[in-house]
Parts: structure tokens; C-alpha cells; sequence
């Protein structure tokens, strides 16, 4: 008898422990690395402009190739695919800790990102899979999200505990034994998903979308240093757009679309992928201003700013419990509203704090703006996937994630540029904070309109 058999309710865990391992680790690796730039740029003789890169280049090709991640799951079958993202996702991480000089991390570094833009599509699709109960989907979608946050917010802490420790080589050895367990449980407790072999990779199509979905993300990582009339950034969003185009009007022509122009005509699909886009603008411009904020202006140490930020962190688990408790009862769209609504009024809080507000005053905030975000997340989630037939999940779950990447990218983007020119930056700040509760009331009234009620 294997040990799955003789406790068959943690079986039931079992393909949600290993789907969040792998979406906890590519997420982590967003912001954990931020606190180690400068250590890595000292100990490798590289300028700060060329290790930017080791975060910039992974955000690039994570964000650039979801959607080639999501079509390849469709079809080739979605864990093979996440399978093969973790491992080499995996692999480029001992690659980054064993790295000799700079241009050997970039090129890891890269690598990641592309072994995580095959890693995330696949997890919701995956989840989707093992849960086909309403109710047991509906908690793991809001498990699945909460790891989002968690890993975002704790990235600056657990950053800065390894660099002043135990050195920055260890900022990517902790995905080591995170990847072998999840490819030592994805295997055994996963099902192995539907293959659709004759669904043709357009790659026409797919090169247009990497090309659109890139350059945008670097003209907006761009626009928080140089500014947003900077000929370079002002060519990469208009590359982007011209890339995008090319996208709809190949798709509009192909046999076998990577994403059918009809999916985004759903309500429930394309205005979910909006929110995505709108509620993670919000939580991460959050994150990030509040970062540089605390740092710059208080003085905290990286390590400081990352335990000033739990309180945002602490809230989201909590919040995704209980809305994937409540959703069979109220529905999705009232959870959905209702989180965007307490977010917005604690960014809209924070904004109205004043000047230089004491510390004790941005907790509640912190933790509005946390509990909102994975209140929604778990509705969201579930609007859009259940709106996409089954042979486009891992397409379905790719736009959802690509949607909430370029709005993480828009909200750094805009905070940077706050930060930089407003003559003081807690003016910039809260000016951030104020943009933050507009997108979050904006996805509230499109919730609205998008995610379907309660049916029956």
C-alpha cells in the first residue's frame, strides 16, 4: 500500500502542494533577487546598469513566452509541460548560484525565465484538472493565488536574510530542493493531461506575441529610469504596438490560433483578464513604492522593509481561504467586488495618511490593500478559466497571467517614474498609492459587468 493510498485526504493536497511549489518558487524569484543587485554587482565587477539585467531579462522572457508556454501545454499535454519548466527552471537556478562572472548570470538568468513562463500556464491548468468540484476548485485557485503574494512580499525579506548571511549564491539555492520536490510529487499525484496534437504551433503568431508582450515590458521597466519621453521607451511601446498588431492580424488569418480571437470577446474571460491586469497593478505598485518608500525616506534596511511589509503578506492566505470558503454560498462576483472595494479604500487610506505619516498608520492599509487583492484573486481566477473551453485551459490561464504581468511591469514602471520626479517622494508615493485605488475601484465596477453571478 503507497503512502497516497493509506491517507487519502492528503492526496487531495497532494497535486495543490505541488502545482503552489513550483508557482511559489518562478514568483519568489520576481522580487527576491531586488535586495541581492547590488552585492551581486560587487562581487561579480559588473556596473548596476549590467546586473539589472539578472531582473529585467528574467521578466522579459517569463512575461514574453507565457502564452507559447500555455499553447505548448495545450498541446503536448500540461504536465509534461510544467514538468519540463520546473526542471528547467531548476537547472538554471544552480546554474545562477554556480555563476562565474555577470554575462554567465544574464544568460541563467534567462533561462529561468523562460523554465517559468513554462511553469505558470500550466498551473491553473493543472488545478483546474485535479479539482473539478466547484468548491474544491474554488479553494485552490485561492490557495494557488495567495502564493502569488506571499512570494512577492516575502522576496525582500527572505532576500535580504540570505544576502546578509549565508551570501546571494543562496538567493538561488533554495529553488534547488523546491524544484525535486515538486518534480518528485507532480508525477505520482498529478494526472497526465490531454494531449491535442493537432492543434498546429503557429509560430508566425507566437513570435509576434513574445515580440509584443517583451518589448512592451521593457519600455515600461525602461520608463521608471529614464522617464516616459525617452526616445528608447517611446520606440519599445510603439514596437509593441506595431508587434501586437501583427499578432491580431495573423491570428485573425491562422487555422489553428494560438489564442482565438473569440475567447477575448467573452465577457467573463476577457474583462477577467483586465482585472487581472488592474488588481495586480494595484497590489504590486503597492509593494514596490512602499519598498523604495521605506528604504529611502525611513531608512529601513532590506531586511526591516520586508517584516514593514508582512502585514500585506499575513492577509493574503487568510483572504483566500475564506473567500474559496464563501464562494459556493455568495457566487463569485460579490467576492470579487467586495475585494476590489476594501482595497481601494486601503490605498485610498494610505494616499490620504499625509505627509510622512507614522508607521502604525500604513499597517491597516497594508493589510486592506493585502486581503482585497486575494479576495478577488480566487473569483477572478475561477471566471476566467471556467470561461475558456477545456482544450484552451493552459491558453486561458497564460492571457490571465500575461494580463496580470504587464500590469505588475505598468505599476513599477509608474511608481519609478513618481518616485524620480516629483520634487518629494512621499508626494510621489502617495500619488502612487492614489492611482493604485483608482485601478483597484475601476476592476470593482468591472467585476460588475464580467464575473457571472451566482447561478441557481
Amino acid at each position: 500500500m503507497t503512502f497516497a493510498e493509506s491517507r487519502p485526504e492528503q492526496r487531495n493536497w497532494a497535486p495543490l502542494l505541488a502545482v503552489c511549489a513550483g508557482y511559489f518558487m518562478v514568483i519568489l524569484d520576481v522580487t527576491v533577487i531586488n535586495v541581492a543587485v547590488p552585492v551581486i554587482g560587487r562581487e561579480l565587477s559588473a556596473s548596476l546598469t549590467g546586473i539589472q539585467w539578472t531582473t529585467d531579462g528574467y521578466t522579459l522572457v517569463f512575461a514574453g513566452f507565457l502564452l507559447t508556454g500555455g499553447a505548448l501545454g495545450d498541446r503536448l499535454g500540461n504536465r509534461l509541460v510544467f514538468c519540463l519548466g520546473v526542471g528547467v527552471f531548476t537547472a538554471s537556478s544552480a546554474a545562477c548560484a554556480l555563476a562565474p562572472d555577470a554575462p554567465f548570470l544574464v544568460v541563467a538568468r534567462l533561462v529561468e525565465g523562460l523554465g517559468a513562463a513554462l511553469i505558470v500556464p500550466g498551473s491553473l491548468a493543472l488545478l483546474q484538472q485535479a479539482y473539478p468540484e466547484p468548491a474544491a476548485r474554488a479553494r485552490a485557485f485561492g490557495l494557488w493565488g495567495s502564493m502569488a503574494g506571499i512570494a512577492a512580499s516575502a522576496g525582500p525579506l527572505l532576500g535580504g536574510l540570505l544576502v546578509s548571511t549565508v551570501g546571494w549564491r543562496w538567493v538561488f539555492l533554495i529553488n534547488l530542493p523546491v524544484g525535486a520536490a515538486c518534480l518528485a510529487l507532480t508525477p505520482r499525484h498529478v494526472e497526465r493531461s490531454p494531449r491535442h496534437p493537432g492543434r498546429v504551433m503557429d509560430w508566425p503568431a507566437q513570435c509576434a506575441i513574445v515580440a509584443a508582450v517583451a518589448l512592451l515590458t521593457a519600455a515600461l521597466n525602461e520608463a521608471g529610469r529614464r522617464g516616459w519621453s525617452d526616445p528608447a521607451v517611446l520606440a519599445g511601446l510603439g514596437l509593441s504596438l506595431l508587434a501586437a498588431g501583427a499578432f491580431v492580424l495573423r491570428e485573425r488569418l491562422a487555422r489553428t490560433p494560438v489564442l482565438p480571437l473569440g475567447l477575448l470577446r467573452s465577457r467573463a474571460l476577457g474583462g477577467g483578464a483586465v482585472i487581472g491586469l488592474l488588481f495586480n497593478f494595484g497590489f504590486y505598485g503597492m509593494v514596490f513604492t512602499a519598498s523604495v518608500g521605506f528604504q529611502q525616506q525611513r531608512g529601513y534596511s532590506a531586511l526591516v522593509t520586508g517584516l514593514a511589509l508582512f502585514p500585506a503578506v499575513a492577509m493574503t492566505t487568510f483572504a483566500s481561504v475564506l473567500s474559496g470558503r464563501l464562494t459556493r454560498r455568495t457566487g463569485d462576483r460579490p467576492l470579487v467586488t467586495a475585494g476590489m472595494l476594501t482595497a481601494s479604500v486601503g490605498l485610498a487610506g494610505w494616499a490620504a495618511a499625509g505627509a510622512d505619516p507614522a508607521y502604525g498608520l500604513l499597517v491597516v492599509p497594508m493589510m486592506a490593500a493585502g486581503f482585497g487583492t486575494s479576495f478577488a484573486l480566487t473569483g477572478t481566477t475561477t471566471t476566467v478559466m471556467s470561461a475558456a473551453p477545456r482544450t484552451y485551459a493552459g491558453t486561458a490561464s497564460a492571457l490571465f497571467n500575461t494580463t496580470r504581468q504587464i500590469g505588475s511591469a505598468t505599476a513599477v514602471a509608474l511608481g519609478g517614474s513618481l518616485l524620480a520626479t516629483t520634487a518629494d517622494p512621499g508626494t510621489g508615493l502617495r500619488v502612487s498609492m492614489a492611482v493604485g485605488a483608482l485601478a483597484y475601484l475601476t476592476a470593482a465596477g468591472l467585476a460588475r459587468w464580467c464575473v457571472p453571478p451566482k447561478s441557481g
